[in-house]
């Protein structure tokens, strides 16, 4: 984190609350600084480091210093994540889409897939429920979807970690704009044949909806082999993003020491505001904008302002249709089939 984004946060946070300002005591006493209580915080969260570990250098007490770090990242989410923590716009949207169809993927918004986090403070009760078999120890999961800059722009944090990947994706909120019709409208052609809704790349435990893009277990053919090894590429800017995110924040990498769910949840979508107020600071996705000459690339897709209804809520009968147009099984095969097409036909012929 540069030194300007980190004096713009202090500051926000100043404009937040008046617990991140300079204060004196009932004695007239200088208490401490919002430079140390932002510092404190910050260390803790990108070093995993205990409370009680930042007393010789910021002269800050441990109580103290869980207290500032659960401000903190209270604050950086009231005033950050409307911004941050936004879902794909418009504009965003017909970026994505120009940047996937360029890399042979026409109609993708991005990949996703599961994160856990140990929570070494877990209630004994609760042991059994959020342990799983391949994991041993107590875990929380993350839902995310990133896109190929590591920017994260879903993202769905608190289910058990006894579940799998489905079961966190039929509690996830990843379909809910799609449903109140509140998502861009999206229409993009791929070997000739018209889609009107966008996909995520997967891996092989998603289901065979017309929202994902699955690899090929086992391909035979070189068709096949090729679509699966891009796709396979491609997909792992999500697990680039995890990656990046635990290094930057080494508190996601380390057993979780605090006791509450609530506050386990706070910390991790803080660090995923903060991540991304990191890449639009070092200006990734520009660079990679243009390495990628986006300008010369015709598109073929086509972004619309979502549908806005004025009503409370929007026919049931709508939100059914919808619900059954991103779990199209049919659609899913096709459209997997016209991948394959499209992109033998674009690298297969090299």
């Amino acid at each position: 984190m540069t030194r300007p984004l980190f004096l713009r946060i202090v500051n926000a946070l100043g404009e937040w609350s008046s617990y991140f300002t300079a204060r004196k005591d009932a004695l007239n006493r200088q208490g401490l600084s919002p430079l140390q209580k932002c510092t404190a915080a910050i260390r803790q969260l990108g070093n995993g480091s205990p409370a009680d570990q930042l007393d010789e250098y910021l002269k800050i007490g441990d109580s103290t210093a869980v207290e500032c770090m659960k401000m903190f990242v209270q604050g950086v989410i009231d005033k950050f994540g409307g911004e941050y923590l936004r879902r794909p716009t418009t504009v965003d949207v017909e970026r994505l889409l120009q940047i996937g169809e360029s890399r042979g993927f026409p109609g993708m918004l991005g990949s996703i897939d599961c994160m856990h986090w140990h929570w070494e403070k877990c209630p004994v009760a609760w042991k059994g429920q959020f342990t799983r078999g391949d994991q041993g120890v107590p875990t929380i999961i993350l839902e995310a979807v990133a896109s190929h800059d590591l920017w994260i722009w879903h993202a769905f944090f608190g289910v058990a970690g006894s579940n799998n990947d489905i079961n966190v994706l039929n509690q996830s909120t990843l379909f809910i704009e799609e449903l109140r019709g509140q998502a861009p409208r999206v229409r993009y052609y791929v070997n000739g044949r018209q889609y009107d809704s966008g996909y995520y790349l997967a891996d092989g435990i998603y289901p065979e909806w017309a929202t994902f893009v699955k690899s090929i277990y086992k391909p035979q053919t070189e068709k096949d082999k090729l679509f699966a090894q891009k796709q396979e590429g491609v997909r792992k800017d999500v697990e680039r993003a995890f990656g990046v995110l635990q290094a930057r924040f080494c508190i996601l990498r380390r057993p979780a020491r605090l006791y509450e769910r609530g506050d386990l949840e706070k910390i991790m979508l803080a660090c995923i505001i903060l991540h991304n107020m990191i890449v639009e600071d070092e200006k990734e996705e520009a660079a990679n904008t243009r390495d990628l000459n986006l300008n010369e690339i015709p598109s073929t897709s086509v972004v619309q302002d979502p549908e806005i209804s004025h009503e409370d809520m929007p026919a049931f009968t709508k939100v059914l249709e919808k619900h059954s147009k991103i779990r199209d099984r049919p659609t899913h095969i096709q459209l997997k089939k016209d991948l394959v097409e499209h992109i033998w036909q674009k690298f297969g012929q090299n």
